[in-house]
């Protein structure tokens, strides 16, 4: 074989090979989602407890990865907000406070959108405070007619199928609780 031949054939199989390792590298030693069946004589908290990644519950995020917290099948409420801004600071303790109840039975998420801000690129956020919605069976929240909390809906541009449900603006705990109740969560 000539230099030219054995070069054709020698740099795709070497560029194969670092991104292999690169991927290989980044993805060694990460936790795996496993879909569970859980039976009547295995609870939800059990489940949540023993097979879940801490980080996936608290609070405050620097990222979401959505396929990871749909896998735990619980009603999502992340709020995109900043803990400088006002109306987030009021929502802050509720946050926390409704985080560390829910454990077991919702996700509750905070963003800090000034200091991660490529996050909510993913996300059709215009204000904050901004709460997207996300039902436990990991489709967006479709709020009861009754429900008296203004929620914006929005929809694939191709297929027009339902993407996220957001409410713009704070939410008092009275409120966000009659939105977890609605999504099915058992106080």
């Amino acid at each position: 074989m000539d230099k030219k031949k054995l070069l054709k054939i020698i740099i795709p199989i070497s560029l194969v090979l670092i991104v292999a390792g690169i991927w290989i590298f980044k993805n060694v030693g990460k936790g795996s989602v496993s879909i569970v069946s859980l039976s009547e004589d295995k609870g939800l908290e059990n489940f949540v407890k023993s097979n879940n990644n801490e980080e996936d519950f608290v609070l405050e995020a620097t990222s979401i990865d959505l396929d990871v917290l749909k896998g735990y099948n619980l009603p999502i409420i992340i709020d995109f907000g900043a803990n400088s801004c006002i109306p987030c600071k009021k929502m802050a303790p509720v946050l926390k406070t409704l985080n560390a109840e829910m454990r077991g039975k919702a996700i509750i998420k905070f963003i800090d959108v000034w200091k991660n801000g490529a996050v909510a690129n993913d996300f059709p956020i215009q204000v904050i405070p901004s709460q997207v919605f996300i039902n436990a069976d990991g489709t967006p929240y479709v709020p009861s007619d009754d429900m008296q909390i203004k929620f914006d809906m929005y929809s694939h541009k191709d297929t027009y199928e339902h993407a996220f449900t957001v409410h713009q603006g704070g939410l008092t705990e009275d409120q966000i609780r009659a939105i977890l109740v609605d999504m099915g969560v058992d106080e």
